[in-house]
C-alpha cells in the first residue's frame, strides 16, 4: 500500500483514500454502508464454506450402518 517508511498516519489517510473510492464507485452513501456491505459479503462467504464442509461431511455419514454402530457401541434401547 505504498513505501515501507509509511507512518501510521500516511497509512490511515491512504486507507481512507481507498475506502472513499471504493464508497463513490459502488454508491454506497457513506464509508460505513461500504464496510458493513462487506462484512456481509464475507460471512456469506464463510457460511457457504462452512456448508460445503457439512454437506461433505453428512455424505460421508451416509454410508455408516447404524444398526452396527449402535450395536458396536452397546448402545441399543433393546437388549436382545
Amino acid at each position: 500500500m505504498g513505501s515501507p517508511d509509511m507512518t501510521s498516519v500516511s497509512v490511515s489517510f491512504e486507507v481512507r483514500r481507498q475506502l472513499n473510492s471504493m464508497r463513490a464507485l459502488g454508491n454506497y452513501k457513506s464509508v460505513d454502508d461500504l464496510i458493513l456491505q462487506m462484512l456481509k459479503e464475507h460471512r456469506l462467504s464463510q457460511i457457504k464454506q462452512d456448508s460445503g464442509a457439512l454437506q461433505a461431511a453428512l455424505g460421508d455419514i451416509g454410508g455408516v450402518d447404524v444398526d452396527a454402530l449402535v450395536q458396536k457401541l452397546g448402545l441399543s434401547p433393546f437388549k436382545e
